[in-house]
């Protein structure tokens, strides 16, 4: 990477960046080269990225648990609920909570000490006034949830007497549409879940008390989103940054001058950018990481970024109609020296991991993709791996000799 001067506002000189030096600083600040924090851990992860999507699809795990799963191998299931949420039995006394879930790039688990940072989307949810769901009477349905939470301390929509009226998810209860309202405006939070349920409490019970205000104006919120945005990038596009957690473009320029990222020109890219100083500190360097990654991680839920940095097109299809899906209903990009260089469907039956549909760029892919799906397959309980489908005959053969080599090794 090399300085050079540009004639662009400012005193700082614009660094150059080659496309490839750009791959590496995104990878390595993602935590996918170089030797992972296993110290850190889940929580490390979390918050080193700033912000975790939830989704309810579950295929070989939920997505949450894909995250870490990624960076720190195959590090066990229960101890990645337990590092997220707090687990603690309601009637304990309540410990300092890890995390919790609120609006970021989508549903997303955030770093608690994060809290003062959303403050700005709290104020404008309570500016709106409202959800897109109507209530009949806000204030009666809002007191009453804040009434049976102080009494009864942390509590499901179920248990609070919620839930959907009808059969389709849009068909929320008044009891439902008060709490998630009240999620939005920060007067409830959730930092746990049982059995997948929202745990609804009190923020002023919750959250720690250092942390519990809104006195952050907007500017300072967002100037620290954007930041951390940044790092957790290495090197981003203006919208690249505010699609991390979802700002609006004039939000990031308003505050990138004084966020401490710095002025690249990445090669190819054709746009303005912006990098962390610490990933142009030392040259990103150690062993990349070979894993499936969930559609929803941070390193490629941006589908442009994604395109940019890797020259992979890659969409979510599980709510295409199965007849025009290409790759099939949640199709993991391999990730392999660096590089996306495949992608497989997976399903489980019984213990044995279904490769239901499997594509890769070319045969260097092929022992990759058979580790990737070994490990994977370990992760979850699994004992076995059967390939269904490839689109290359001659990939497919290779792949189930590797999977039967590595199997009998």
């Amino acid at each position: 990477m090399t300085a050079v001067t540009q004639p662009t506002p400012g005193p700082q000189p614009v660094t150059a960046l080659s496309h490839d030096e750009a791959r590496r600083i995104a990878l390595r600040a993602q935590g996918l080269l170089g030797a992972p924090d296993r110290r850190a851990g889940v929580r490390g992860v979390l918050r080193h990225l700033g912000a975790v999507q939830l989704d309810t699809i579950s295929v070989l795990a939920r997505s949450h648990e894909l995250v870490p799963y990624a960076r720190l191998g195959a590090v066990g299931r229960t101890a990645v609920e337990a590092a997220y949420w707090t687990t603690t039995p309601p009637d304990a006394p309540a410990p300092r909570p890890h995390s919790f879930e609120y609006w970021s790039h989508a549903a997303c688990i955030l770093p608690i000490e994060e809290w003062p940072h959303f403050a700005f989307r709290r104020r404008a949810r309570r500016a709106k006034g409202h959800r897109w769901h109507v209530m009949e009477d806000s204030a009666r349905s809002c007191a009453a949830v804040l009434d049976r939470l102080k009494a009864d301390g942390p509590l499901t929509t179920s248990e609070l007497g919620g839930g959907r009226k009808g059969g389709e998810w849009w068909d929320w209860s008044e009891t439902k549409i008060a709490v998630e309202w009240l999620l939005d405006t920060g007067e409830v939070v959730c930092t746990r879940r049982r059995a997948w349920k929202r745990v609804y409490d009190l923020a002023e019970r919750a959250v720690p008390d250092a942390l519990l205000h809104d006195d952050l104006d907007d500017a300072t919120c967002i100037r620290r989103l954007v930041a951390q945005a940044g790092a957790a990038m290495g090197v981003a596009t203006r919208a690249d940054l505010a699609d991390y957690h979802r700002l609006k473009a004039e939000q990031v320029d308003a505050v990138i001058a004084d966020s401490g990222l710095v002025p690249v020109e990445v090669e190819g890219w054709g746009k303005p950018a912006w990098a962390d100083p610490a990933a142009l500190a030392a040259p990103p360097r150690g062993r990349h990481r070979t894993t499936l990654l969930s559609p929803f991680d941070s390193l490629i839920w941006d589908r442009p970024r994604t395109e940019r940095i890797f020259g992979f097109t890659h969409r979510l299809e599980a709510y295409v109609p199965r007849p025009r899906r290409i790759h099939g209903y949640f199709a993991m990009p391999l990730l392999a020296g660096g590089r996306l260089v495949g992608r497989v469907d997976p399903a489980r039956e019984g213990t044995t991991l279904v490769a239901r549909q499997v594509s890769m760029r070319d045969t260097k892919a092929v022992t990759p993709m058979a580790h990737a799906l070994r490990e994977a397959a370990g992760w979850v309980g699994c004992d076995d791996v059967r390939v269904e489908r490839c689109a290359d005959p001659k990939l497919a053969t290779a792949l189930r000799t590797e999977l039967t080599r590595t199997s009998d090794g």
